[in-house]
């Protein structure tokens, strides 16, 4: 049949008009699944990074590990400090807050802390108990004093190293008004004297503790702690010579300063050598994994 050029004209335009709306129409769906498929990346690389000790953590029986370090405690105590026992740290470094809260259920109160952003996320924990309490055990960077000072549940920071860090401390504390009451700290002393290990040495730590005392007024000088040498060898009846050096150190400091000796405490003994540091006048020791397990590596 007779078609008409203008026909044909219109019929051609309206063909090109509808084939450009409906690849443009496939644009838009293409570019709006890629925005989707970015979005669920963004928040599949925002989720926490699970780790090899997950499922063995459910395995862990806190309460009762808790009760057998107390109990622990307590025999050393009685047999080598008159029934007096030191302060029970429990370090949950790299757990999750379940199984702190496990611990705290069981009747323990002190925790240990080593990384600052873990402690800051633990910390922001909805309706955390009022009687909770931390202490900062690991390597304190200047720059993080602010964060972990203005944490209320900090009531120790056992890691001071530096008359720096000290200096630190006490003045973000008085800039940026974090506290009422003076925070505790504790001078940490290289009793190793290892080059990679943080702490002054035991000759250093009447200055740093002095230091303190007279100029630092919203800190509050509790003791003096250590770490220790990993995997120290000892025989029969020998005694651990950072356990040794760290009190032979608080009775230097107190003689030097006028202060007797039992105004500061020793923070020493870990899980695999809490009772020894009891014998030798540990009056806080550090449990972790034989709490709460041992702690595996994070993996993807």
């Amino acid at each position: 049949p007779f078609v008409s050029v203008r026909f044909q004209r219109k019929r051609m335009f309206l063909l090109k008009f509808s084939g450009r709306r409906f690849a443009y129409q496939g644009v838009l769906c293409q570019t709006a699944f890629l925005q989707r498929a970015s979005r669920h990346l963004t928040r599949a690389r925002a989720l926490p990074t699970r780790s090899t000790h997950t499922m063995a953590e459910l395995d862990v029986d806190v309460a009762g590990n808790l009760a057998d370090v107390r109990a622990r405690v307590k025999t050393a105590a009685e047999k080598y400090c008159g029934g007096k026992e030191p302060r029970l740290v429990a370090v949950s470094k790299t757990k999750p807050m379940s199984m702190l809260m496990a611990a705290y259920n069981a009747g323990q109160r002190v925790f240990g802390e080593n990384y600052v952003q873990e402690l800051v996320d633990k910390a922001a924990t909805p309706d955390l108990p009022q009687d909770l309490e931390w202490h900062f055990i690991g390597t304190l960077q200047s720059n993080k004093c602010a964060k972990v000072a203005g944490i209320p549940h900090v009531t120790m920071v056992e890691t001071v190293s530096s008359l720096k860090l000290a200096r630190t401390l006490n003045r973000v504390i008085d800039e940026q008004k974090l506290r009422d009451v003076p925070l505790q700290i504790m001078v940490q002393i290289n009793t190793s004297e290892e080059p990679n290990k943080g702490g002054v040495s035991p000759s250093e730590a009447t200055e740093l503790c002095r230091f303190v005392l007279e100029e630092c007024p919203h800190l509050e000088l509790k003791g003096l702690m250590t770490i220790g040498m990993f995997g120290r060898e000892l025989a029969q009846g020998e005694q651990n010579p950072d356990f040794v050096t760290l009190a032979e150190c608080r009775t230097r400091v107190c003689a030097d300063l006028g202060l007797d000796a039992a105004a500061l405490e020793l923070s020493m003994g870990m899980s695999g050598d809490f009772e020894h540091a009891i014998e030798l006048g540990s009056t806080n020791v550090r449990v972790g994994s034989t709490i709460f397990g041992a702690r595996a590596k994070p993996v993807a």
